[in-house]
Protein backbone atom coordinates (compact mmCIF):
# COMPACT_ATOMS: atom_id res chain seq x y z
CA UNK A 1 0.00 0.00 0.00
CA UNK A 2 1.13 3.56 -0.63
CA UNK A 3 0.39 6.51 1.03
CA UNK A 4 -1.08 9.45 -0.27
CA UNK A 5 1.11 12.24 -0.04
CA UNK A 6 2.70 13.54 -2.59
CA UNK A 7 3.72 17.07 -3.21
CA UNK A 8 4.18 20.01 -0.47
CA UNK A 9 2.85 19.79 3.00
CA UNK A 10 0.42 22.47 3.76
CA UNK A 11 1.78 25.08 6.27
CA UNK A 12 0.40 24.92 10.11
CA UNK A 13 -2.60 27.49 9.76
CA UNK A 14 -0.98 30.57 12.73
CA UNK A 15 -3.49 31.60 15.64
CA UNK A 16 -5.45 34.63 14.40
CA UNK A 17 -3.56 37.63 16.10
CA UNK A 18 -5.77 39.36 18.47
CA UNK A 19 -6.71 43.20 18.98
CA UNK A 20 -5.10 45.32 20.92
CA UNK A 21 -7.00 47.82 22.89
CA UNK A 22 -4.97 51.05 22.81
CA UNK A 23 -5.63 54.14 25.45
CA UNK A 24 -5.67 57.38 24.56
CA UNK A 25 -1.96 58.08 24.75
CA UNK A 26 -1.44 54.91 22.55
CA UNK A 27 -3.17 56.24 19.94
CA UNK A 28 -1.58 59.63 20.06
CA UNK A 29 1.45 58.35 19.83
CA UNK A 30 0.48 56.30 16.62
CA UNK A 31 -1.13 59.37 15.19
CA UNK A 32 2.11 61.11 16.02
CA UNK A 33 4.42 58.37 14.28
CA UNK A 34 2.10 58.59 11.12
CA UNK A 35 2.20 61.99 10.86
CA UNK A 36 6.39 61.80 10.93
CA UNK A 37 6.54 59.40 8.53
CA UNK A 38 3.87 61.58 6.04
CA UNK A 39 6.36 63.94 6.26
CA UNK A 40 9.24 62.05 5.61
CA UNK A 41 8.07 60.73 2.47
CA UNK A 42 7.01 63.91 1.36
CA UNK A 43 10.72 65.44 1.77
CA UNK A 44 12.28 62.31 0.15
CA UNK A 45 9.88 62.62 -3.24
CA UNK A 46 10.81 66.16 -3.22
CA UNK A 47 14.63 65.47 -2.88
CA UNK A 48 14.09 63.08 -5.51
CA UNK A 49 12.55 65.71 -7.81
CA UNK A 50 15.75 67.81 -7.56
CA UNK A 51 14.31 70.63 -5.54
CA UNK A 52 16.04 73.06 -3.03
CA UNK A 53 15.55 71.90 0.59
CA UNK A 54 16.17 75.46 1.77
CA UNK A 55 19.88 75.88 1.48
CA UNK A 56 21.23 78.94 -0.96
CA UNK A 57 23.46 76.33 -1.77
CA UNK A 58 26.87 77.10 -3.45
CA UNK A 59 27.42 80.33 -5.48
CA UNK A 60 30.21 80.86 -8.07
CA UNK A 61 31.68 83.91 -8.67
CA UNK A 62 32.46 84.22 -12.13
CA UNK A 63 35.97 84.83 -12.20
CA UNK A 64 38.47 82.34 -14.21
Amino acid sequence: MSSKQGGKAKPLKQPKAQQKEYDETDLANLQKKKEEEKALKELRTKAQKGGALGGAGLKKSGKK
